[in-house]
């Protein structure tokens, strides 16, 4: 949404950041995924708070705008239809702490309850003129369940070189596994677990890339950083049999100031108070161009027998200023997650990831 609104070097920053050739194709995906991926299935979030037949999606976007700036008319009919966002108007100089608890509970209640205070206190203020809002709440019972009676305790490889007993997703016992969607790559192995999809059309699936080192996490996200295509060429499209298999279960949440990382990663100029250009966004008479300030980003995901809860919402607050092929597999493998891993979430049918992560501790509820 902010890519839209930006010009000039601003928006050519943006956009190759974005990996995007133009901000018509980014509003194109996003018209998009809006219809093809991010509709909302399954019922309202807000009492989302069970497993069931079919997976539930809910996606909005938000913008509450000062009311000193007037939003090009052309900018703000794109994020009503392209981008499907709800705006209000809000007064930051007398009522910055009233819209704090207004995006925080905004927040909570699209995304069930299981994100809260994004923005801290005192995170907006009298300079505020503008703040961007995103939530995308996802929750899906697995294709096959796991029993609850199929929940052991294993040893979980730290990074460290210690070990914690964690609480493991089995497979039933020796003769009565079924097979798995597995691949064995070069270093790592890749792991399937469709989610029911009931009567929706959409196919979610969650994925875990288990490198074979107990310490090759990093290695592991380097390369799949690093390689045009290499999520696409690693993913398993054939089930096999499985010997040993467990997953550990998990539940934690994160939160980030992102602004730094993203200047490190050569994004500067939507910072600049002097140099940022958003004259898509705001009528330039409103005198005070805006910039990025902050950018506040919370998730959850919790991974459990029935299927997985996920949530993230993401803040980005503006002032105004002065400016390769599978490799061969045997008969029956292994897949035991029992040392750091990366995972993500993602729609098969148009290759959408909702979520990424990576998981050093399972125990670690944050």
């Amino acid at each position: 949404m902010v890519a839209a609104g930006s010009n000039g070097p601003t928006r050519d920053q943006m956009l190759s950041f974005l990996n995007s050739k133009s901000t018509d194709d980014l509003n194109s995906l996003a018209s998009h995924l809006a219809s093809s991926v991010l509709y909302s299935g399954g019922g309202d979030s807000s009492s989302a708070r069970s497993y069931y037949w079919g997976p539930l999606l809910h996606f909005l976007n938000g913008l509450w705008i000062d009311r000193s700036y007037t939003l090009k008319a052309s900018f703000e009919s794109l994020i009503r239809n392209d981008y499907k966002a709800v705006m209000a108007s809000v007064d930051f100089p007398t009522k910055a702490d009233e819209v704090i608890k207004e995006v925080n509970s905004w927040a909570k209640k699209e995304t069930a309850g299981v994100i809260n205070d994004v923005l801290p206190p005192g995170s907006l203020d009298s300079l505020t003129k503008l703040v961007f809002a995103n939530a995308l709440y996802f929750k899906a019972a697995w294709a096959e369940r796991f029993g609850k009676h199929l929940t052991e305790d294993f040893d979980f490889h730290l990074l460290n070189n210690t070990s914690v007993k964690v609480p493991f997703l089995v497979d039933g016992r020796t003769g009565t596994r079924r097979p798995k969607f597995i691949s064995v790559f070069d270093g790592f192995k890749v792991l399937r677990l469709p989610y029911e999809s009931g009567n929706d059309k959409r196919q979610f699936s969650m994925y875990i890339f288990l490198p074979d080192a107990k310490d090759g996490l990093s290695a592991l996200v380097e390369k799949a950083c690093s390689e045009p295509g290499f999520l696409e060429h690693n993913l398993p499209q054939q089930e096999v049999e499985v010997r040993d298999f467990r997953i550990p279960k998990f539940k934690f949440s994160f939160e980030i100031e992102i602004s730094k990382v993203l200047k490190e990663m050569g994004l500067v100029l939507p910072f600049s108070k002097e140099d940022g250009d958003f004259t898509e966004m705001v009528d330039p008479s409103v005198g005070e161009r805006p910039y990025i300030t902050g950018i506040f980003q919370k998730s959850f995901i919790e991974v459990n027998e029935e299927g997985t809860e996920a949530a993230a919402f993401t803040v980005i607050r503006m002032r105004g200023g002065g400016g390769g092929p599978p490799s061969p597999t045997e008969n029956a493998i292994d897949f035991v997650a029992d040392h750091p891993f990366l995972f993500l979430i993602r729609e098969d049918m148009t290759k959408t990831v909702l979520f990424v992560g990576q998981i050093l501790n399972p125990l670690l509820v944050t």
